[in-house]
C-alpha cells in the first residue's frame, strides 16, 4: 500500500511517496540496504559538524529478543502496530557540544535532519519509515543505560509497505484517510509574523 501526496507544486517523486505507514510486510531489509540507509543519516548537515545523532537499532529477524525489548520502550498504542516492522530504531541526541561542553540548542533539529535523510534514502530502496514521538523515555534510559548528556528523541519503524488487512481495525481508517498538509501561506511568512509570503 502506498499513499502519494497530492502536492500544489512539483517536487521529487520520492518526497511525494514518503509517508508513515503502520502496516509492514514480513520481508527483512537486506544488510547492504540498511547500511545505505544509515550512511544517509551519517551525512546529514549539523551545527559545527557536531553530528549529535545516535541510534539504537534492533532487527526483528536477526535479534528478536532485542527487537521485543525495544518494542517495550514504545507507548503501547505504537507497539501494537510497530511489532510488524522489520527494524526498530530509537534516535538519541547529545545535548551539549563536545568541544565546549556548552548546550547545543539545535541538537534535536540536527537529529531530525539525520532521520529525514535516512527516511528519504530508505524510500529509494522501497523501505518506508514511520517515526514516533510516543516513546517511554525513562524506560529507554534505564534499559539502554543512556548517559545523562544524551536524550532519547523518537522511535523509527522501518520496513516494506504491507497490507491494510494486517492492522487492527482501529488503525485502518487513518491509513485510508487522505493525506493533508498546511498550504504554504499558512507557514511561510514575510515582513511580520503571520503575513503570508507572496511568491
Amino acid at each position: 500500500m502506498e499513499k502519494p501526496a497530492s502536492t500544489d507544486y512539483a517536487v521529487q517523486d520520492f518526497i511525494r511517496r514518503r509517508w508513515s505507514p503502520r502496516a509492514f510486510a514480513v520481508t527483512s531489509i537486506d544488510p547492504d540496504i540498511l547500511k545505505s540507509i544509515l550512511e544517509a543519516a551519517r551525512w546529514a548537515a549539523s551545527s559545527y559538524n557536531e553530528q549529535p545523532w545516535y541510534y539504537l537499532l534492533a532487527d526483528k529477524k536477526k535479534a528478536p529478543d532485542e527487537f521485543n525489548q525495544m518494542l517495550s520502550c514504545l507507548e503501547p498504542i505504537n507497539a501494537e502496530w510497530a511489532q510488524g516492522a522489520a527494524i526498530l530504531m530509537i534516535s538519541i541526541m547529545k545535548k551539549s557540544f563536545t568541544k565546549t561542553g556548552k548546550p547545543n540548542r539545535v541538537a534535536m533539529h540536527d537529529v531530525g535532519a539525520a532521520s529525514c535523510s535516512l527516511t528519504l534514502e530508505a524510500l529509494t530502496h522501497g523501505v518506508f519509515v514511520h517515526q514516533m514521538g510516543g516513546i517511554l523515555i525513562d524506560k529507554i534510559r534505564e534499559t539502554y543505560h543512556i548517559p545523562t548528556d544524551y536524550e532519547p528523541v523518537a522511535a523509527l519503524a522501518l520496513g516494506y509497505a504491507g497490507h491494510l488487512d494486517q492492522l487492527p481495525e482501529k488503525f485502518k481508517s487513518s491509513e485510508k484517510d487522505p493525506r493533508t498538509r498546511k498550504r504554504l501561506p499558512q507557514f511561510v511568512f514575510s515582513k511580520i509574523w503571520g503575513n503570508a509570503l507572496s511568491i
